[in-house]
This record gives C-alpha cells, structure tokens and sequence, in this order.
C-alpha cells in the first residue's frame, strides 16, 4: 500500500497492533495511504509497521499485513498511532523505544484517540499539552501528571508531537498536518475527496475553534453570500436584519437557531477566516488584509488574532505561508 515518490514529504508510517482500532487506522490510510497521482511528487508514501510481532488482527476477522516492523520508524518523517486496543493494555517497550528515537531524530509522531496512551507510555508527552478522547481524558491526566492534558479540543499540534480527541477528529488532524506540510490548497483538495470541512481548527491557544454551522436555511442564505461577498460593508445587527426584513431580536433568535452562533460572533469569526486566508494564500500587507476583511485597521486585526488565536497576524504567516500549492 506504498504510493508516491521517494521525494516531497516524505514517508508516512501508521502504526498497527494486534487488536487495532479500524477506523482510527482508516482515518491515516484515508488521507495518506492512498494514491493521489494529481498532487504530483510532492506527495507522501505510506508504509505500514507493525508495533509488535504476531498477528495484526481488527475487528470483525480483518487481518493486516504490515510491510515491516518497528525498524521502518527509523526512515519515517511523520509516524501515525491511530488509537491502543485499550488504555489499560501495556504497550511495547521496543514500541517506546523506536517512537523516542525517531521522535528524538525529528520525526513527527501523530496520534489518534487512544493512541495518546502509547505516546505517553514512550515518554514523549511530558510537559506537553495534549488530547484525547473525552471519556478518557481524566484517566491520561490521573496517570501521567507532568501531561498538560486538554479534554474540549480536537486536536493539539504541539510541533513534532500531534495529538487528537475521537476519531473523527483524527482526520482533522492529519488534514491540519497536510496544510502544515503542503499548504492550504493541498489539505482542501484531500478534504474535497472526503467530502470533508477543509479546516476544522483544533481549539488551543494558537488556533480558534470555529462553530460548525447549520447550512443557511432560504431566508438567511442571501444575506450569509452577501455578507461574505463584502466581509468590508459595515454589518450591524440592525443591517443584517434589515435585510432580511425581520426585526433585531427575531433576527438574533433565528440566525443562532440556523447558523450554530450570534451573529455578531459569527461575522468576527468570518472576518478571522478570511484574514487568515489571504495571510496564507496573498502577499497582501497585514494593513490591507485588515481592510479588506472589514477590520479597519492592522491594529484591530492584530488584537483579534491575539485574542482568538493567540499569535500574530504576521507570526500565523510565517508558519502557514511557508508552502504553497499551485
């Protein structure tokens, strides 16, 4: 299940064990495993590694065939653990010690659910923040103490170590890492294939945890294009009710019910998104992205990415920009 070139971003390696996690490991063979021809050789191999000896068994008879064991994590740039057959369950001390190293090399080691639990056992999320599935959250914390563990987040990118909550979340992950690695068109074009939101954030210090919004019913749908045909227009709440010919507080009341916020909470968030946008996909100076999202000023735009994001304009640039897909 090899795909891609020996050059772009390198080798992915998925981590599988007897009493695997199926759809966890789906999740990493969905978005990296499998051939992707139009993203030319940029794109990563995938190579699976078995954890342990023995028999790789799933659930409901499924039998996997790896295509080595752990000495594949040593030529690895990115190493996938999509969830542990159970938090209880010991895991591999020659799985620990083939993680710290390549952790240790640089790889980047990404877990999904469960699979925090083996990267704790490696040692590799002391004084880190981290994520798990919510029901196990108390658990990962009560254990490992020197973890800084997150239970209301999707995900944590914590720079060589990844972490994520349920296994749907995973896919938000590896998505997020694809847009780390490849840019934004990239990961939007993998998500497309899975008919999935481009850019669900993850919700720490540096990023903004966007609600997930209802599709806009009939009534609103006009004015959510208009407004973000023109993020720049002054949108009062009075504005936009009137252009929807309702009255302030019916207005409120029906936009919540439709679109998942407030509608004051929602426009500063489109604005946020579309400023970060054009940060990555645009030359455009901090003062002109700011204008052109309806922020005024740099200065605003500034303040409202401390606020959200924790970081700068400028420093979200200097991390997001850094690849570009054509």
């Amino acid at each position: 299940m090899k795909s891609g070139s020996t050059e772009g971003a390198g080798l992915v390696a998925v981590v599988v064990y007897d009493g695997l996690s199926l759809f966890e490991y789906g999740c990493a063979v969905e978005v990296f495993g499998l051939p992707r021809p139009e993203m030319g050789d940029s794109w990563y191999r995938f190579a699976i590694c078995a954890g342990e000896p023995g028999n790789i068994r799933g659930p409901a008879g499924i039998h996997v065939s790896a295509d080595g064991g752990v000495e594949l994590l040593a030529n690895a740039r990115t190493i996938i653990v999509p969830g542990w057959r159970g938090i209880d369950d010991p895991v591999p001390s020659e799985l620990c010690a083939a993680l710290k190293n390549a952790n240790e090399r640089g790889a980047r080691i990404l877990s999904i659910c469960t699979g925090a639990f083996v990267l704790a056992a490696a040692g590799l999320l002391d004084g880190k923040r981290a994520t798990t599935h919510w029901r196990h959250a108390e658990t990962l914390a009560a254990r490992y103490p020197q973890i800084k563990v997150e239970a209301d987040v999707l995900y944590i990118d914590a720079g060589n170590v990844l972490t994520s909550a349920g296994s749907a979340a995973g896919i938000d992950l590896c998505l997020h890492l694809i847009r780390r690695d490849l840019g934004p068109r990239a990961a939007n074009h993998v998500a497309r294939r899975l008919v999935m939101p481009p850019h669900r954030e993850g919700g720490q210090a540096q990023y903004i945890e966007e609600p997930i919004s209802k599709r806009p019913n009939s009534t609103l749908a006009p004015l959510i294009d208009a407004i973000r045909g023109a993020l720049d227009a002054e949108w009062s709440i009075e504005n936009m009710a009137a252009q929807v010919a309702m009255g302030s507080r019916t207005f409120q009341r029906h936009f919540v019910g439709a679109m998942g916020a407030p509608a004051g909470e929602w426009l500063l968030l489109e604005r946020i998104r579309r400023a970060k946008q054009l940060l990555e996909e645009t030359d455009l100076s901090v003062d002109e992205v700011a204008f052109m999202v309806g922020f005024g000023a740099a200065a605003t735009l500034r303040n409202h990415f401390k606020a959200k994001l924790g970081t700068s304009p400028a420093d979200y640039r200097r991390r997001f920009q850094a690849v570009r897909t054509e």
